[in-house]
Formats: structure tokens, sequence, C-alpha cells
């Protein structure tokens, strides 16, 4: 039996790469990665030359049995993502619970994952809280609305920077105007910043200023 590596890679700054990642990465048969032309910068700037292939969430449905019949084989892999840790709102799920179905050894590394600077960031409480992801973007999204406003931990949220200002607007809708709400961009990157009020300041806040790179929401629960 091979095994399947789970490896997280920095969401921005290179230099949060760990070593133990940097090894496994050189030392696997096969690396998969949701793009290869991204993350063929991060393996060229740490010397890696494992032979990688294409594992993103538009294929990985079709190559899941090819891969676990190569880990059956005796093929050890890494699985990374274009940022963050993989099957966090990334591929992964699929292939992880096949390996477990298959009695093939799975390992996931720590290492960076976007959610959890946002949520120490956002100074919301964080001894409980809901991991989100992405809203739907149409069917399914007033009724998790509705469910969620009544949710008592922190929320946590993805999203894209041309749907910020609509799930911001939604908040002030179903959560109401004061919710304490916190939005982190760009994180460990150059422009990295954090904006906090209630959900009608920081919706006002990026209606005057338009968003740019990867944002997380960090949203508090209702009192």
């Amino acid at each position: 039996m091979g095994k399947l590596y789970i490896v997280p890679t920095p969401i921005g700054n290179l230099k949060d790469m760990t070593f133990r990642a940097v090894e496994v990465l050189k030392a696997a048969d096969l690396i998969l990665a949701e793009d290869t032309r991204t993350s063929g910068k991060l393996l060229k700037h740490f010397d890696i030359n494992t032979p990688s292939q294409s594992h993103h969430m538009y294929n990985e449905h079709k190559t899941v049995e090819a891969l676990i019949n190569k880990l059956k084989s005796g093929v050890t892999m890494a699985l990374i993502s274009d940022a963050g840790t993989p099957a966090i709102s990334d591929p992964g799920f699929l292939l992880t619970r096949a390996c477990v179905e298959n009695g093939i050894d799975v390992e996931c590394l720590p290492g960076a994952t976007a959610f959890v600077p946002a949520l120490v960031n956002s100074g919301l409480p964080n001894d409980k809280f809901v991991f989100e992801g992405f809203l739907p973007v149409k069917k399914g999204r007033q009724t998790r609305l509705n469910l969620l406003a009544e949710e008592t931990r922190t929320m946590i949220f993805y999203e894209s920077p041309h749907k910020l200002l609509k799930t911001l607007a939604h908040f002030c809708e179903y959560f109401g105007e004061d919710r304490p709400v916190s939005v982190s961009r760009e994180l460990t990157k150059l422009y990295e910043e954090t904006i906090r009020g209630t959900a009608k300041e920081v919706l006002d806040y990026y209606t005057n200023k338009s968003p740019k790179g990867e944002i997380v929401v960090v949203v508090g629960g209702k009192r």
C-alpha cells in the first residue's frame, strides 16, 4: 500500500511553508495539484522536482478510482491545493474518503489555513465557532441565511471580492445591521487588511472602497 499525504501550502507568504511540507513533497512519488501552473511556482521556489498532475473540482470524481489503484500499488502521493489546506473549500475530501474506505493510510500535515488567522484577528469569540465556507450562490441561499440568523456561535465565511457587497448586504438584512463583522483580506500578503465593525459599517466601508484579493468574513453569533 502507498500513502496519501495532505500538505498545506502558504496562503500568500512563501515563508509560511513548513520544513516538513517540503520534505514530504520531495519524497513523494507524485504530487496532486489543484492547478499545476500555480503550484509549479511553489515547487520551483523550494527546488521540488517530484512529478505532478492536476487534481481539481472538475476532474476529481473521474480520477479518484485510478488514483486509489495507484496508491494500492505502492505509490506515495502528496495532495496540495493552490493555497491553504486541501479539502477546506478545496478538492481533497473525495480522495481522502476513498482512501479511508480502502484502508489506505492518510496523513494531514499541519499548516496554513486562511480562516484561522482571520478568526483570531477578528476579536470575536473563538472558543466556539462554525465554518460555513462559501454561501450558496442562488439555490438555498435564503434558507441558509435564515437558519444562520439563529446561530449563536461565531461564523466564518469565504467570499470572493465581487460578491462581498452582496453578502454583507444580506448579513444586514438577515442578521441585523448591528451584528459584529470582521473582514480579512490578503492575509499574510503585503496589503493584508482587517476591517471590523457592525455589518452596516463594514458594508459602507467596502461600498466606498472596492475589495480585492482573497477574503474571509467572520460574523458574531446571535446574542
